[in-house]
């Protein structure tokens, strides 16, 4: 593309946030940079991408790089095809577009070198999906060595502002939708698939994107088994169906997880339900500032052990959640309730805490919720009620 015709654009006409959001997250971000003695940070990850720039695109599988310098104005390098989509997503006014013949490592090396950035102290956020073994090694026969500028944008990132909270907030009304609709669908006789396309369906009419990660919609001894999903498996009597959804709005994503009893249910399955609803209870009284994310972890694990249940609950009790990109719906390595994480807890962290029990390879019954830590506790993003849906 020209750069007539990329200045013609108008900038940041698809932006989620005003420019001013931007402006304060960027701040902070060169601030970090600063304080971890770098002159130069790049980002390869979509979600950090996004969440200082606006830029977003499906084709984000193609190597990007936002370079975020500790003082003056970021720019982006990015394939080609993607400019004009940065140009209305973004506010970045210096976008350089790299030919699909060209090497992502050689497009970046020629930028910063350019401009004069080989002898800087240049950091890599080493944790980015797409940031490759190869990448580094030719950028790093380029330019020189790279430093480690890992976790300065997700500190931010843990904590989400009004305008993040709103999108939160009709993230969950599309999950809503597409839980009550995947609810109503469950019965005997139909398969997981028409469940899922009712999930899907519903949530997307009611406004969601496309997701980080699709929904688990599995049944019977299929859903004993963790992260299976729809199959084309028939409901049958006596099924328990675990249903975990997600949406998805301006990039900020919710889940919720419910369990559906198909006629007359497993004997050992009803007090694992009820162990997992106590659980969910002890997530919403511990979620609060005072208590770090191990505080509610450790005190959820109790209520598994104390039950007996120890087995069947090998995970941690949540994890944070806001903006994604495929593969995952959550944040990643951001942050999450379990134990060791001594990260003490703030308003506007979000988490969505799924608390789930397996008798493997037979059964799954499971509750949650993505919750917001308020000034005095938590409150549920979601409007679903609890409880198993008998059919």
């Amino acid at each position: 593309m020209t750069d007539s015709i990329l200045a013609s654009l108008p900038l940041g006409a698809e932006s989620v946030f005003p420019k001013a959001e931007y402006d304060r997250r960027v701040a902070k971000a060169q601030a970090g940079i600063a304080e971890a003695g770098l002159d130069l940070l790049l980002l390869s990850g979509a979600e950090n991408i996004f969440y200082l720039s606006g830029q977003q695109t499906p084709g984000y599988y193609m190597f990007q790089c936002l370079c975020v310098p500790a003082v003056g104005a970021p720019f982006l390098v990015l394939r080609g095809l993607e400019s004009m989509n940065a140009r209305v997503n973004s506010y970045l006014e210096d976008i350089t577009g790299y030919a699909d013949d060209v090497t992502p490592a050689q497009a970046l090396g020629d930028v910063l070198k350019a401009r004069g950035w080989v002898g800087k102290k240049i950091g890599v956020d080493r944790n980015s999906w797409f940031f490759t073994v190869n990448i580094h090694d030719q950028l790093v026969a380029q330019i020189g060595a790279l430093g480690d500028g890992s976790g300065i944008v997700e500190k931010l990132r843990r904590i989400k502002s009004p305008l993040e909270l709103e999108q939160m907030e009709l993230s969950a009304r599309a999950n809503d939708a597409g839980m009550l609709a995947g609810l109503a669908a469950s019965r005997a006789g139909v398969s997981e698939n028409d469940i899922a396309a009712a999930i899907m369906s519903a949530a997307i009419a009611a406004g969601s994107e496309y997701v980080g990660m699709e929904p688990f919609v599995t049944s019977g001894p299929r859903s004993g088994i963790p992260h299976s999903t729809w199959r084309r498996r028939r409901i049958l009597q006596g099924d328990l169906i675990a249903l975990e959804t997600a949406a998805c709005y301006n990039r900020y994503h919710t889940a919720l997880f419910r369990t559906v009893a198909v006629g007359k249910m497993p004997e050992d399955a009803k007090p694992m339900y009820d162990t997992c609803e106590e659980g969910l209870a002890m997530v919403e009284t511990m979620l609060r500032p005072g208590n770090s994310c191990a505080d509610v972890h450790n005190a959820v694990q109790a209520i598994i052990d104390k039950a007996g249940y120890a087995e069947g609950y090998r995970k941690r009790t949540g994890y944070g959640i806001g903006i994604s990109f495929a593969p995952d719906w959550g944040e990643g390595n951001i942050i999450g309730l379990f134990r060791g994480i001594d990260i003490p807890l703030e308003p506007g962290m979000t988490f969505h805490a799924p608390i789930t029990l397996r008798a493997y390879n037979r059964f799954t019954v499971a509750v949650s919720e993505t919750f917001v830590v308020t000034e005095t506790g938590c409150r549920a993003l979601g409007s679903v009620p609890r409880g198993i849906y008998a059919v």
